[in-house]
């Protein structure tokens, strides 16, 4: 079975309003990635605060086919260990980042994160296996 690909909700609000910059990018991961593709609630979460109602986000993920996937305990463990670095190195934050917990899913499934921003995954996941723009 080919790799499922954790997409990243930047690359979801790149297609879904059009950004002039990241559209055609992420538009074309997309497109090779159907049938692969899954988010988590986190990115779920993240993507719906740009709408009013469940239904608006229903219909603007549809065509993508996104298979939803269960955040395992075992990433949310790793999440607050990373959120636990990113403290000591002098992060500001109370609690841990949605790119914490969407990274630690990826890295404890082997999922592939597909994203435009991976400066934050690099950092604390540096293993991840990652689709980026360069």
């Amino acid at each position: 079975m080919a790799s499922r690909i954790l997409v990243d909700t930047n690359v979801l609000i790149d297609v879904a309003t059009e950004n002039p910059h990241w559209m055609e990018w992420s538009s074309k991961q997309l497109a090779k990635g159907i049938g692969k593709l899954a988010i988590n609630l986190v990115v779920y979460g993240e993507f719906s605060f740009h709408y009013e109602t469940i239904e608006e986000v229903e219909l603007v993920l549809a065509d993508l086919r996104l298979e939803r996937l269960t955040v395992p305990y075992e990433a949310a463990f790793l999440a607050g260990k990373v959120f636990k670095r990113y403290r000591d190195r002098g992060g500001r934050r109370s609690a841990p980042l949605p790119d914490f917990f969407i990274g630690a899913h990826a890295a404890v499934e082997d999922l592939v994160l597909l994203t435009q921003d991976s400066c934050r995954y690099r950092e604390y996941f540096p293993t991840l296996k990652m689709i980026t723009p360069a």
